[in-house]
C-alpha cells in the first residue's frame, strides 16, 4: 500500500533519516496496527510499514509500537551510530514521554518506553516532534490499514461532517 504522502512536513536536518509514525487500536484497548513512513536523505522511495499485531492494546502503546518498529527496521539499514534520525507523531504522550520527561511515566507502557529510548540513543543524533494529525495521514493511513480499515476522511479545519439518518422500515 502507497499511502498519500502529500501532507509530510520539510525535512529540517538534510542528512536525517525521517520517521512519520502512527498507531491504531480498534476499539480502544483492542487490536492494534502499527503504520510508519520512513524516508532517507537522499529523498528516494520511502519505506513503508504497515503491520497487526497479534495482541490487544491501547492506542497510546500502538504508537509506540510503530514507532520501535520503525527505530529496528531502521537500524538493520544503516550503522545507527552514525545515522540522525527525527521522528513526527501526532501522539503528544509519546513525544512527551520519550522528550524532556516532564510529563509522568504511564507505569504500564513504562518497559515500552524504556525500549524506545534505549533505541533513539543509538542513533548518533535523535530528534522528537509532534505534529498536527493532518501531517502524519500516510503514517495513519497505514496504521488504519493493517487493521482492514479506510483511511479518514479529511475535514477542512472548522467544517463538520454531516450525518445522514436513515429511515427505519
Amino acid at each position: 500500500m502507497n499511502p498519500p504522502d502529500n501532507h509530510l512536513p520539510v525535512r529540517t536536518h538534510p542528512t536525517a533519516w525521517v520517521i512519520y509514525c502512527d498507531g491504531s487500536a480498534v476499539p480502544n484497548p483492542g487490536r492494534m496496527g502499527l503504520g510508519a513512513v520512513l524516508r532517507g536523505p537522499d529523498g528516494a522511495a520511502p519505506h513503508h510499514i504497515c503491520e497487526a499485531t497479534t495482541f490487544t492494546g491501547c492506542n497510546n502503546e500502538a504508537e509506540l509500537r510503530a514507532l520501535l518498529a520503525a527505530l529496528q527496521w531502521l537500524a538493520q539499514q544503516v550503522p545507527a551510530a552514525a545515522t540522525t534520525v527525527q521522528v513526527f507523531s501526532d501522539n503528544s504522550v509519546l513525544v512527551a514521554q520519550l522528550g524532556a520527561r516532564t510529563m509522568p511515566p504511564i507505569a504500564r507502557l513504562a518497559p515500552l518506553f524504556d525500549e524506545a529510548r534505549h533505541a533513539l540513543q543509538g542513533f548518533a543524533h535523535a530528534q522528537l516532534q509532534w505534529v498536527p494529525r493532518h501531517h502524519n495521514s500516510a503514517a495513519d493511513t497505514l496504521a488504519r490499514a493493517a487493521l482492514g480499515l479506510a483511511p479518514k476522511v479529511a475535514v477542512p479545519h472548522g467544517q463538520k461532517i454531516k450525518k445522514h439518518k436513515h429511515k427505519r422500515r
